[in-house]
Formats: structure tokens, sequence, C-alpha cells
């Protein structure tokens, strides 16, 4: 499940932002959530698992037409194909009037959003 990150959850999504190695430095870090604090462009969703705990990050840029997929991330034990897919797909059902694209790096998630649901 998707959920908007709040201020109450800052330290979840930094702990989650922290596996990918452009946040691994603190400054940086502090300042990708400062980002998404103070644009309304810029969203952070934490995905929660199966067994209620928060076990990954998506980091999106939105605007009128798209919602732009700038980073995934997920805990060691969550990374998998089953996770991605539904997290991806729960964010083209979140936004369904806008198109889901990615950057670069991440365009490997945007066949979740055309795969059958029954291939996780």
């Amino acid at each position: 499940m998707l959920i908007e990150c709040k201020n109450d959850k800052e330290k979840v999504a930094m702990g989650l932002l922290s596996y990918l190695p452009d946040f691994k430095n603190l400054a940086n870090l502090k300042d990708e959530i400062a980002l998404n604090k103070n644009s309304s462009e810029f969203q952070l969703y934490l995905y929660r698992g199966d067994d209620a705990n928060f076990v990954g990050v998506i980091g999106t840029q939105n605007n009128a037409a798209f919602v732009i997929i700038r980073y995934l991330s997920f805990a060691p034990d969550y990374r998998s194909h089953k996770y991605e897919a539904a997290a991806i797909r729960e964010l083209a059902a979140s936004n369904p009037k806008k198109k889901i694209t990615a950057l670069p790096e991440y365009t490997y998630l945007l066949k979740y959003l055309t795969e059958n649901n029954n291939n996780e």
C-alpha cells in the first residue's frame, strides 16, 4: 500500500532512501527530504508491505500530465519483482489521468504497468 510520506514518517523515509548510493551522504539525504517537504511538484511515497511495515519508498516529480518516477528503494528483504510491480501499479492507479514515466535508470519499472498481474 502506497502512503504519502508525512513529517511523522520522515525518519522511515530517510532510512529507506539511504539504501540508494546518492543518499548515502547525509547532506544529500537531508536535501532530498527538504525538497519533498517544500515543493508540491516532488512527492515521496512509502510502500507498506504485507506485514504492515514500511518496506519501500518511491520519489516522484509531478505535473499536470505526468508522474515521473525519480527513484525507488526497498529494504533488502523486499527487493523483488513482486513488490516493485505492486508499488508501480498502485502509483499508476492513484494517478489515473496522468502518464507514468521514469528517469532513465528506472525505466525498467514501466514494464510492470503493462505486464499481466499474474506474472508476479
